[in-house]
């Protein structure tokens, strides 16, 4: 997993120190020795992870996060200052201009390595999602690309799991700061079921419940099946420094921070907007991605899958039948007369006419039916696990369903619409779906032939 690291100081010997940990470690290191020059190093080497000094001359530790997490080419780098500050006003001011976290100096390892492989491995995750993102962005699915500090860090859902009262108390105080509904309990055990449901922004939980085995807890949940519950974000609270080991095997596992007691209000409050921000930052991509791919793979008139999806899933289908010895049904379906339909109403008219069938379709099909548009007013249902007589009498179904019902246009207006009806069974000697859609579409074009409105079958192959 190692990454490349920017490593930021204008004070050699900790340059010198940093690299030498760092290398041994197998990361790759690159350096600045001002805020200017890490700026247009994490602008053209694209570090994951930035290791930043805060006492600097020219711009500060605090001026160089602050427009790294503004620019779009930087702003998803995690940075980490280390500091000989060890004031919490200090740590809350960078956490607010968007720092994930502290090192103090003189840096210890094991904080050093934990936290290290802990962003990096976030910052390649992110990675995933961003390249999606801007896939995503030149295909023409997403306008912009959002910034993490874009999102809201307010109205949050978080579950507590802590045993002391006092530190529920403050726990509670501080959170009701940013209007988060709280969520408080005791043990494990009670958390599990709340966990379960998968509706949480963040986790709080106490690093030393007793009896309790808190990591593997954490443990758990990243290994959660349910990609939502496997993404929350954890925040562990440690009774002190000597902590250090445990803290650091749980950021190996997945923790995203922790803080020591007594905790600092203004550091526990601006933590929280952290992880908040960075939850609902990946939540955004991940819904932007999938909104992407169902973009790409709909019709976007009708709603319903389009010809570039039936063409990648059809012959998946038709293998599952193949191997599962079941039978799958195609039925090609085209409205009748649609040209004079467009030709006598307008395209307005005909556009509403292909919005009502595909609904008319979709109702009077099973739940497991596809629908797809072939282009134009030809129409493809797939129906799994269907044999010939059962398919026929979906078919038959639809058609009637479509006639017995005039079309409601935008003006006002009714008209009746019928549609011709081709079906193919699945045959041994289908080596590509394309062969049935062939044969569903040539029966359609019977139907046509013979009258319209009405339902033909395929030959069979073999025969």
């Amino acid at each position: 997993m190692p990454g490349r690291i920017l490593v930021v100081d204008d004070i050699l010997p900790n340059v010198t120190l940093l690299e030498a940990k760092l290398t041994n470690e197998y990361y790759d290191i690159i350096t600045a020795d001002d805020g200017l020059k890490a700026i247009e190093l994490a602008q053209t080497q694209a570090p994951d992870l930035i290791l930043l000094d805060v006492m600097m001359p020219g711009l500060d530790g605090f001026q160089v996060c602050e427009r790294l997490k503004s620019d779009p080419t930087t702003a998803h780098i995690p940075v980490v200052m280390v500091t000989a500050l060890s004031d919490a006003a200090d740590r809350v001011r960078g956490l607010m201009v968007g720092a994930d976290d502290f090192l103090s100096k003189p840096v210890r390892d094991i904080p050093l390595f934990a936290r290290v492989r802990s962003l990096v491995r976030l910052k390649l995750l992110m990675d995933v999602w961003r390249i999606r993102e801007a896939t995503s962005s030149r295909l023409g699915y997403l306008n912009d690309i959002p910034l993490p500090g874009d999102e809201s860090v307010t109205g949050g859902k978080i579950l507590v799991i802590d045993e002391s009262p006092i530190d529920t108390v403050n726990l509670k105080t501080a959170l009701t700061t940013d209007d988060h509904e709280l969520t408080m309990v005791q043990s494990i055990e009670a958390a599990v079921p709340l966990v379960n449901q998968g509706d949480f922004d963040l986790l709080v939980i106490s690093l030393h419940l007793v009896e309790q085995d808190v990591l593997r807890f954490c443990s758990q949940v990243r290994s959660n099946v349910n990609e939502s519950i496997r993404g929350m974000p954890i925040l562990l609270m440690a009774d002190d420094e000597e902590d250090l080991s445990l803290i650091a095997k749980g950021l190996d596992l997945g923790v995203n921070d922790y803080l020591t007691k007594p905790v600092d209000r203004n550091e526990f409050i601006a933590r929280v907007r952290t992880q908040m921000r960075r939850r609902r930052y990946q939540e955004r991509l991940r819904t932007n991605y999938e909104r992407s791919i169902a973009r790409a793979s709909t019709d976007a008139l009708t709603g319903v899958y389009n010809r570039h999806y039936l063409d990648a899933h059809l012959d998946q289908l038709l293998s599952r039948a193949h191997a599962d010895k079941k039978q799958l049904a195609i039925a090609f379906c085209d409205i009748d007369h649609f040209k004079r339909l467009n030709d006598t109403y307008g395209h307005d008219a005909g556009d509403a006419a292909l919005i009502e069938f595909t609904q008319r379709l979709q109702r009077n099909l099973r739940s497991f039916d596809l629908v797809a548009r072939m282009g134009g007013e030809e129409f493809l249902v797939v129906m799994p696990d269907t044999p010939l007589e059962r398919a026929y009498r979906i078919s038959e179904r639809m058609r009637s369903r479509i006639e017995e019902t005039p079309f409601k246009l935008p003006s006002g207006e009714e008209v009746p619409v019928t549609i011709s009806v081709g079906i193919a069974i699945s045959h041994e000697l289908d080596d590509l779906a394309a062969d049935m859609v062939k044969r569903a579409d040539t029966a359609m074009y019977q139907a046509k032939r013979t009258g319209r409105n009405r339902v033909v079958v395929a030959p069979d192959p073999t025969s």
